[in-house]
């Protein structure tokens, strides 16, 4: 039913109800179907944005994307996980036409769950092996649209005062030496904390993996709401340690803050930042242009305008001179597609409430 049938009961009603001449009908016919066109050319004009990234990282993309294609863009920003509840809690009437950003688990959840359009960009040629279809489904539902390496940073003004070394591993972080001087984020709410999860699981196993999170946690004084928090706390010198994706800590960095940015020795995770386009998207055409757009080189350096310093997943794009490039670092193998999946994930995280956070403070 589209307004074609509208306007034909409005003619009608015009000229059988309203006593008017069939010119007279006419003439106000043509003025509704200006109206209705009008409209429809202002949704067709529109696209709605989730967005898992630095709030003026988000904004600084939809800002150059509306410029760029004149589409009118309205953008939500909020955690990974948050958003993916929000996607699910909409799924039956969705409200945003893309996802961007955020750690790719939730990503894949989503895809496995149906959530999600298969989406094959024209600009997957210019994609890294590693990121063209990385998430569970294997299904095209989300591409890499950028990675960063996992890690902590310390406000070394703060560790010269304590008097404290300088912490160099994971198992370091659990030293009765930091007690109350750690944060991260909340895996409920957080990616970059269900990051951490796998990553710990993938390091020692998954029994062991606990032990030495209840370890750590000994020494957290507050579990974020947001992955990017701990290194702005620790960048104002509200805790010594953050932990955290070191592309978001090296902002606060270049922005003067006395830190410094610790890849763990015993290895660590990844993060591939996921780009993803919602089942039933109501703007579908832009959608797809706004994926294509992020995966391009020039869409891809558009955050580096406001420091954001991850690694762009075009092979085309300029690697920001302050972003830690993946292969210069120890990484563990990670496994996106078993730690990716609704199961595993919803086990780790389970598990976190039930043995972790009740010993919150």
């Amino acid at each position: 039913m589209g307004y074609e049938c509208c306007l034909n009961h409005l003619f009608f009603k015009i000229i059988y109800e309203g006593g008017l001449s069939m010119k007279k009908a006419l003439f106000f016919a043509a003025v509704a179907a200006f109206i209705f066109s009008a409209g429809n050319a202002l949704a067709e004009g529109r696209l709605v944005v989730y967005c898992s990234n630095e709030p003026f990282a988000c904004q600084e993309v939809a800002d150059e994307f509306a410029k760029q294609f004149d589409v009118k863009v309205q953008m939500t920003r909020a955690g990974s996980g948050s958003t993916y509840a929000k996607i699910l809690a909409e799924k039956d009437n969705p409200k945003a036409d893309v996802w961007y950003a955020g750690t790719l688990d939730p990503h894949s959840q989503a895809g496995v769950n149906g959530l999600l359009e298969s989406y094959k960009s024209p600009k997957l040629d210019e994609i890294g092996e590693l990121f063209k279809n990385p998430a569970t489904s294997k299904q095209n539902h989300t591409t890499g649209v950028y990675a960063g390496v996992l890690g902590y940073s310390v406000n070394t003004d703060a560790l010269k005062e304590l008097n404290l070394p300088m912490p160099k591993s994971w198992d370091d972080l659990a030293n009765p030496i930091y007690k109350g001087h750690i944060q991260v984020a909340n895996p409920q709410s957080s990616g970059t904390a269900y990051t951490v999860l796998a990553t710990f699981v993938q390091l020692w196993g998954e029994d062991e993996a606990y032990k030495k999170l209840a370890a750590l946690h000994k020494n957290v004084n507050q579990y974020t709401k947001s992955g990017s928090a701990p290194g702005k706390a620790a960048a104002r010198g509200e805790t010594l340690i953050g932990i955290g994706f070191l592309h978001d800590h090296a902002l606060q960095k270049a922005n003067g803050f006395p830190l410094e940015l610790v890849v763990p020795a015993e290895g660590t995770g990844y993060e591939i930042g996921g780009l993803s386009i919602i089942k039933g998207a109501r703007n579908m055409d832009n959608a797809k242009l706004f994926v294509d757009f992020m995966l391009s080189k020039e869409g891809q350096e558009v955050p580096q305008r406001v420091k954001m310093f991850q690694v762009p997943t075009n092979v085309n794009a300029t690697v920001p001179k302050e972003a830690i490039r993946l292969e210069d670092v120890k990484l563990i193998d990670y496994d996106f597609v078993t730690y990716g999946s609704e199961e595993t994930r919803k086990a780790l995280i389970d598990r976190w409430v039930t043995e972790i956070k009740p010993m919150a403070r």
